[in-house]
């Protein structure tokens, strides 16, 4: 049995009842966490021994003040309740409001792209990623109030961070060019388009690719970097299209009866709009032709069936009335050696 009279008693007992060699338990820095809860343990085992240690005398020593381990005791824990407890209170309030906002915040972001008629996949992946990213620094923050310090933490993940983006480079280069273009749409599925040696149909876009497909059906992955970083040709951005088409005539023919036979050509086909109203102009004066050009207007749906059937409709017009189609002519002059 041991009885304490004083505070330096006290501190020894406690130190001894918990296996230490000395007080060093006792020298945590001040308010952190770990200094409390070592703290608190090495109070309670102390009072633990010295209740079950307790005789008659020690009991009146206690009654009467003499002993005053209890009341320390007592004294300490509500110390440390009355400081500790604001804190859990405080963290508790924080993480319950901050989650709070986490799901209005999520909301607003899918309302917002919801309006700019955002991919699904980018909505999804937005919203994923603000939501770890805020979930991460409200744990900090509830860290921090109860007296954990997280600067080691956020030093660790700002390197992990920095390492993965720098090895990862170009992923994130394709990432942000996906992001800009799934959030400004220059194009859209669907869409005929040319960048650099890419041409064709976009038949879809990811994140960090999209897949093209051109007219020998074969898919193209373009990474989005390319299409994001780079000018390009959206051919169907708008529902009308103008398709550009050249005829040519030989020297010598009646100019104004071409027109006209162009001009019945353009008329009797449905699939050109007559609202704009195609234009037929000579643009050019060639060393074998006269060259008509045509300018005429369809849907983006009916382009190419105008396209390939518009040049063989002229020539059998041509052919039927009796226009010459040029073809490259040389004239050969021979002189006679006299001597």
């Amino acid at each position: 049995m041991f009885l304490i009279d004083d505070n330096d008693k006290l501190m020894f007992a406690a130190a001894q009842s918990s296996g230490n060699n000395g007080i060093d338990s006792f020298e945590v820095e001040k308010g952190s966490l770990a200094g409390n809860a070592i703290q608190f343990a090495d109070t309670i085992k102390a009072v633990k021994d010295s209740i079950s240690n307790l005789g008659l005398s020690d009991v009146k020593d206690i009654v009467t003040g003499e002993n005053t381990i209890l009341k320390d005791a007592l004294s300490g824990l509500i110390d440390l309740t009355v400081a500790f407890i604001p804190k859990l209170i405080g963290c508790i309030l924080v993480l319950w409001i901050g989650f709070k906002l986490i799901k209005l915040l999520k909301r607003a972001i899918t309302k917002m792209l919801d309006k700019r008629s955002a991919e699904s996949s980018l909505t999804g992946f937005l919203t994923s990623l603000v939501d770890v990213l805020m979930k991460v620094m409200l744990i900090i923050m509830a860290m921090d109030i109860i007296g954990i310090k997280a600067t080691s933490f956020i030093a660790i993940l700002g390197a992990a961070g920095l390492a993965v983006g720098m090895a990862m480079q170009g992923t994130l280069q394709n990432f942000a060019g996906g992001v800009i273009i799934l959030l400004l749409r220059p194009f859209k599925v669907g869409d005929y388009i040319e960048c650099g040696n890419f041409k064709g149909y976009v038949k879809e876009i990811r994140i960090f690719h999209t897949f093209i497909k051109p007219f020998n059906g074969r898919i193209v992955v373009v990474p989005n970097s390319e299409l994001s970083n780079k000018s390009l040709i959206n051919h169907t951005k708008d529902p009308v299209i103008r398709l550009d088409v050249v005829a040519s005539v030989a020297y010598g023919t009646d100019l104004d009866k071409a027109r006209e036979v162009i001009k019945g050509v353009i008329d009797a086909d449905e699939l050109i709009l007559k609202d704009p109203a195609p234009k037929i102009a000579v643009s050019e004066l060639g060393s074998s032709s006269v060259d008509f050009s045509l300018w005429m207007w369809t849907t983006v749906e009916d382009y190419w069936t105008v396209w390939m059937r518009i040049r063989e409709n002229i020539y059998k017009a041509f052919y039927a009335n009796n226009i010459s189609i040029p073809f490259p002519q040389v004239d050969v002059h021979l002189q006679k050696d006299n001597s």
